[in-house]
C-alpha cells in the first residue's frame, strides 16, 4: 500500500499530485498524525495570518496543544510523500489553490468537511471558491482560506501624459476589453518614449484564460487545450507581442524597477497579494499607484485551503480551529498582516479593510477588489490541467522573451500535450 519511490517521481514529473496519493490504496487506515492533546497544522510562510494562528493557540489551548508548522521548500511534494509513507501525517494541512485539483481525486484521503457540518458555513464564503474544493463525488476537501482577484494596478500620473484616462472609475470603465486596453498601450507608447503596457505576454494569457470557464481537461478526461477558448488566449497574447507593449524587462529585476520608478513601465494585471510586492519593491512610488478593474472581466491567481487529513483524531475540534481561523473576522486580519484576499464577502465591508491606502494615493483600494472577487467565474479544473497547461505556458513565454515564431510555438505546444497527455492516460 505504499507508493513506490518511482511513483513519486513520475508523480513530480506529470505536475499532479493525483498519481502520487492514488498510490495509497482506497480505504488503508493512515496513521494518526496527533498524539494525545497535541494537534499538528501545517502551512507555508505567509499561508496564514500570523496573527490568527497565535491566537487559535490560545483560544484553544485549553483543550488540544496546536502545533503550527510552516514547512519550507516544495510544500506539495513534502505533504504527498509524507502522506504516502503514512507517518507523521499533519492534522490539519494547507493546500495551495494552485495543487487543489490534484488532490481531489484522493478525496478519501481527507475528511468530507460536511460530514462535520461544514454546509451550513457555506453561504458564508464566495461560492466559486468554494466550488474548488469540492470533489467529483461530492465531499468537501478544502475549506477556503484567501483568493486572489486580478486588478490593474497603474501610474495615473503617466497616463494622463500618454492622455488617457487616469482616474481609478475612468480606467476601469474606458479600458474594459482587451481591444481598447492594448489601444491605450499603444497610445502610451507614442507619447511616453519607451514606456511599455505590459511586462509580459504571459500575464495577458494567464489573466485571458481565468476569465473562462473551461481549461485543458474536461471532466470526462478529455484534453481540450487545443480548443478555441484556449487558442483565443493564445492569440490575444501574441497580439501584444506583435503590437509593441511588452517590455522585454523582467520583472522584478533592478532593470524592472529603476523602469517602473521612471514611469516607463507603469501598469501590470496582477492578483490583490501583488500590491504587497509593489510596496516592497518600488518604496520610492509611493502615491503613484492606482487600482482599477482587470480589462476582460474578472480572473483570479492564488488562493488556499484548509484541509483535515485522515490521520487526525479528533477531526470536529480541527474543524472547530478551521472555521475559526477563517471566519470573516481574522480573514480580515489575515488581509491585513499578509495580504491574504478574503474568501468571506463580509470581511470586505470591515473598517479594517476600508482604509485609505497612502500607497495608492489614499484610494480604498478594497472598492475595486472586492466586486471582483464577487465576479470570478466558476471554472472546472482537473487534476491534469498543471501538467497540460505547462507546455501552452512554457511556449508563450517563448514566443515573448525569445522571438519564436508563434505558429511553430503552437505547433510544439501541441505535440507535446500529445505526448503527456499519452503518458496520463488522458483522451486527446
Amino acid at each position: 500500500m505504499r507508493l513506490s519511490r518511482r511513483g513519486l517521481l513520475r508523480a513530480g514529473l506529470a505536475g499532479t499530485a493525483a498519481t502520487a496519493l492514488g498510490g495509497l490504496a482506497t480505504g488503508c487506515a493512515v496513521p494518526a498524525g496527533s498524539t494525545g492533546r497535541n494537534m499538528v497544522l501545517w502551512y507555508w510562510s505567509g499561508g496564514l495570518s500570523d496573527t490568527v494562528v497565535k491566537e487559535a493557540r490560545a483560544r484553544f489551548g485549553r483543550d488540544v496543544d496546536l502545533k503550527a508548522q510552516q514547512i519550507g521548500g516544495y510544500y506539495r511534494s513534502k505533504l504527498i510523500t509524507t502522506m504516502a509513507g503514512r507517518a507523521h501525517v499533519p492534522d490539519i494541512a494547507g493546500l495551495k489553490g494552485e495543487d487543489m485539483a490534484s488532490y481531489l481525486p484522493n478525496a478519501d484521503q481527507f475528511v468530507d468537511l460536511r460530514t462535520l457540518g461544514a454546509e451550513k458555513f457555506k453561504s458564508r464564503y464566495l461560492d466559486w471558491k468554494w466550488q474548488q474544493g469540492v470533489a467529483d463525488d461530492g465531499s468537501l476537501v478544502g475549506f477556503p482560506i484567501d483568493v486572489g482577484p486580478v486588478v490593474h494596478y497603474y501610474q495615473p500620473a503617466v497616463f494622463d501624459k500618454a492622455g488617457l484616462p487616469h482616474e481609478p472609475a475612468e480606467v476601469s470603465r474606458e479600458l474594459d476589453t482587451w481591444d481598447k486596453f492594448f489601444a491605450a498601450g499603444e497610445r502610451l507608447k507614442k507619447r511616453v518614449p519607451g514606456s511599455f503596457l505590459l511586462t509580459d505576454v504571459g500575464s495577458v494569457f494567464e489573466m485571458s484564460l481565468g476569465q473562462g470557464t473551461t481549461r485543458f481537461v474536461d471532466k470526462d478526461r478529455h484534453f481540450i487545450g487545443a480548443g478555441e477558448h484556449v487558442r483565443a488566449c493564445w492569440d490575444r497574447a501574441v497580439e501584444a507581442k506583435r503590437r509593441g507593449l511588452v517590455s522585454d524587462i523582467v520583472s522584478g529585476t533592478p532593470d524592472w524597477n529603476s523602469a517602473a520608478e521612471r514611469g516607463l513601465l507603469p501598469s501590470q494585471l496582477n492578483a490583490s497579494w501583488a500590491a504587497g510586492d509593489l510596496k516592497l519593491g518600488l518604496p520610492k512610488t509611493k502615491g503613484r499607484w492606482r487600482v482599477a478593474d482587470c480589462p476582460g472581466g474578472p480572473s483570479n491567481v492564488g488562493g488556499s485551503f484548509l484541509a483535515i487529513t485522515k490521520a487526525c483524531r479528533e477531526p470536529e475540534r480541527a474543524f472547530e480551529i478551521i472555521t475559526w481561523i477563517l471566519d470573516a473576522d481574522n480573514q480580515a486580519q489575515g488581509f491585513v498582516d499578509a495580504g491574504l484576499f478574503p474568501s468571506t464577502p463580509a470581511s470586505y465591508a470591515m473598517r479594517k479593510l476600508r482604509e485609505p491606502d497612502p500607497f495608492f494615493g489614499g484610494q480604498i483600494t478594497m472598492d475595486v477588489y472586492g466586486p471582483a472577487a464577487e465576479k470570478i467565474p466558476v471554472a472546472y479544473n482537473s487534476p491534469y490541467d498543471i501538467a497540460l497547461g505547462q507546455p501552452v505556458r512554457d511556449e508563450i513565454k517563448n514566443v515573448g522573451v525569445l522571438g519564436k515564431d508563434p505558429a511553430q510555438a503552437w505547433r510544439d505546444v501541441m505535440s507535446k500535450c500529445r505526448r503527456i497527455a499519452d503518458h496520463l492516460g488522458v483522451t486527446y
